[in-house]
């Protein structure tokens, strides 16, 4: 079953996370295919830019608990999604959780419908958003990252917009990027890869100097007892047991 879904139009490759029955929960299989996808956009020449987008309700529901990725696998993709030589476009019209966020933190655009909704939910069962820091903590508003790591509250796409985790907030998600996709259409592909490096060269070095640091600290924690008592409690749909 393919866990990536792929459209061509006027130059633009949509990719769209498409694994419904897990809320395109972040599994190996679909990371592994993304990360194809990616590699193949990459070398395409009529790719002028990418849009990351999904289907059902939800962009999507963090890491798979069931079948996570490994740690370096999503650091990956994270830092293919960011030194891609072509612009890529997050379109959420859905939810986002946790390693998700870190989906849309890469993305060098990101949109989204004034009904999604964002949380970092990693406190709440005991990890930390670890390498998804990679990208968010160079380009989100610190204060605003403090709350929402620390207290896994939910806010939405206003709010996602103004400490800068999306680009752009609106009824119409599709309306809000008209202008932005006809932009990159008429964008020569040399000045948009020259340009990305300019804009992306911070958040590279961030990846090579914490990457390995941030990776280690995400093994540990979902190694835990408190991080196995989390996700037991989680996927029984239950409190943990330090919920006061």
């Amino acid at each position: 079953m393919t866990l990536i879904g792929r459209t061509r139009a006027r130059g633009l490759e949509t990719l769209s996370l498409d694994s419904t029955a897990n809320r395109n929960a972040l599994s190996a299989a679909l990371v592994g295919e993304l990360a194809d996808a990616l590699t193949e956009c990459a070398k395409d020449g009529d790719v002028r830019a990418v849009v990351l987008t999904h289907t059902g309700n939800t962009f999507s529901a963090g890491a798979d608990l069931r079948d996570p990725p490994h740690p370096d696998a999503l650091v990956g993709v994270l830092r293919q999604i960011v030194a891609l030589p072509k612009p890529v476009v997050a379109r959420v019209t859905g939810h986002v959780r946790a390693g998700g966020l870190g989906l849309l933190a890469a993305c060098d655009i990101a949109a989204a419908s004034s009904t999604s909704t964002f949380a970092f939910t990693e406190v709440r069962i005991a990890v930390a958003p670890a390498v998804i820091s990679l990208p968010l903590l160079p380009r989100t508003d610190p204060r605003a990252l403090a709350r929402y790591y620390l207290t896994g509250e939910r806010f939405d796409a206003a709010e996602a917009a103004r400490i800068g985790l999306v680009t752009v907030a609106g009824e119409d998600v599709d309306e809000a990027l008209a202008p932005i996709l006809d932009g990159l259409r008429r964008s020569a592909p040399q000045g948009l890869a020259e340009t990305k490096q300019l804009l992306t060269a911070k958040v590279l070095e961030t990846f090579d100097r914490d990457a390995a640091d941030l990776t280690a600290l995400s093994a540990r924690l979902f190694a835990s007892p408190q991080a196995r008592e989390g996700m037991t409690a989680f996927l029984e749909r239950r409190d943990p047991t330090w919920v006061l």
